[in-house]
């Protein structure tokens, strides 16, 4: 299958600011990935049995060797009888560098086995012919902590196809890049749609529930959050991430960074990832097609010194901003190809302290505010992202960006305490 070493991290370290020590935090810890602890602790699950993988190039353990190839060789999944029947692949397929829909299914020439895209027009459910010769559905996907983020969203279906057919979802977890920490506003729930796609109606595996925009839980938390709060009659059983605390940055966790998107090319752009996530709705460059995306914004008719002197003015916490010039290079949203365009570029002085979704909704306030007449919303597309219709109006009717963000506080404050009994790490 796929050996990954550090893959990212050096394009990562290429093009960020060098880190001041408050940014490198304690030395790494040995910290051991679910997979890891299956082989370890809990083979009994799977011992004998026919399984299907549904993983991508991040399900790997702390020395980059893939799930499948251990499941396929590792001699105490030998030894157990574990046979790896198939594989399954979400959106951006197994090796996680496609960026367009309708993927195909192919052969992966290691294992020999078939991977079955499950990634079409949108993100679908395992088929039910595919999984009644199974004895259990294992699960291994890196979530990077956004409410928009449509592997969770593919959990979920996977759950439904696994309760259909009588069999165990096994997750394996893995920790959440931008800690256990959720703030934002929830998604509206007249936008939310958790239920599996269907010849009636689209899924929205990016907008599935009135979530906080970053939700501050793992794959394995969420997982069990849906799984009771939608009623989902699985046999989950999740193995945790040994070692993890709620409050560790990612290279604290000793583990390789793998991309697990194309434009998700370091923690610095999944960090940044939940203020600008929602511009995918609008005309603004986020810096796909450089080396920061999710970074930065920028536009040919964008004002940038205009708009980086009123995000400063704002004084938001840990974080400060910079009016640049940068070239998107073949950008998968198509977005000013090849022009060397106006932008800002966000640069996070103090991650313990910078609030995301303000940063996000401060970024629309001063945009609209130094450009109105030359910014275009897709709204739904927007707001699905965002998350709060109501907010983004109350921001563009030159309303305060905060005073909107934090009319959204009681709410996420709610969110936190009806996900506390799902939490699996202090």
């Amino acid at each position: 299958m796929w050996r990954v070493g550090m893959l990212g991290v050096c394009a990562a370290m290429a093009c960020a600011r060098a880190p001041r020590a408050q940014d490198v935090g304690p030395a790494p810890t040995a910290l051991r990935p679910g997979i890891t602890v299956l082989l370890e602790d809990s083979l009994a699950l799977i011992a004998g049995k026919r399984i299907a993988l549904l993983t991508n190039q991040t399900g790997v353990d702390a020395t980059g060797a893939s799930d499948a190839d251990l499941l396929q060789r590792d001699p105490r999944a030998v030894a157990a009888g574990v046979t790896l029947v198939r594989l399954f692949s979400p959106e951006h397929g197994i090796r996680g560098t496609a960026d367009r829909p309708d993927l195909p299914d192919e052969v992966d020439a290691r294992s020999g086995l078939t991977v079955h895209s499950l990634y079409r027009r949108e993100t679908v459910p395992p088929p039910d012919s595919l999984l009644r010769d199974l004895d259990a559905l294992v699960f291994d996907l890196q979530d990077i902590g956004t409410r928009t983020w449509t592997y969770a969203g593919l959990m979920v279906y996977a759950m439904r196809a696994a309760a259909r057919v009588g069999i165990p979802f096994i997750v394996l977890d893995r920790p959440n890049p931008i800690l256990g920490r959720a703030e934002g506003p929830l998604l509206d729930s007249a936008l939310a749609n958790p239920e599996d796609p269907s010849a009636e109606r689209r899924g929205q595996a990016y907008a599935l529930y009135p979530a906080p925009l970053r939700h501050g839980m793992t794959m394995g938390e969420l997982a069990r959050f849906y799984a009771g709060e939608l009623r989902i009659p699985v046999r989950l059983h999740v193995i945790p991430v040994a070692g993890w605390r709620r409050n560790m940055w990612w290279e604290a966790t000793g583990l390789p960074w793998i991309v697990p998107s194309p434009a998700m090319v370091s923690p610095a752009s999944a960090l940044s990832y939940p203020a600008l996530v929602a511009f995918e709705g609008s005309n603004l460059s986020v810096g796909r097609g450089t080396a920061l995306p999710f970074q930065r914004f920028g536009a040919p008719w964008l004002r940038a010194d205009s708009v980086a002197w009123l995000l400063n003015d704002r004084a938001l916490n840990g974080v400060r901003f910079e009016a640049e010039r940068f070239t998107p290079v073949a950008p998968t949203d198509n977005k000013f190809g090849g022009q060397a365009v106006p932008g800002v570029r966000i640069i996070v002085e103090d991650r313990d302290r910078v609030q995301m979704a303000r940063v996000g909704a401060a970024i629309l306030w001063a945009v609209a505010q130094a450009n109105g007449d030359s910014l275009r919303l897709q709204t739904r597309t927007f707001d699905l992202r965002f998350g709060s219709p109501a907010a983004r109006e109350a921001i563009l009717g030159d309303g305060d960006p905060d005073e909107a963000i934090d009319r959204a506080v009681p709410a996420m404050v709610a969110w936190q305490q009806a996900t506390r009994k799902y939490l699996l790490y202090r």
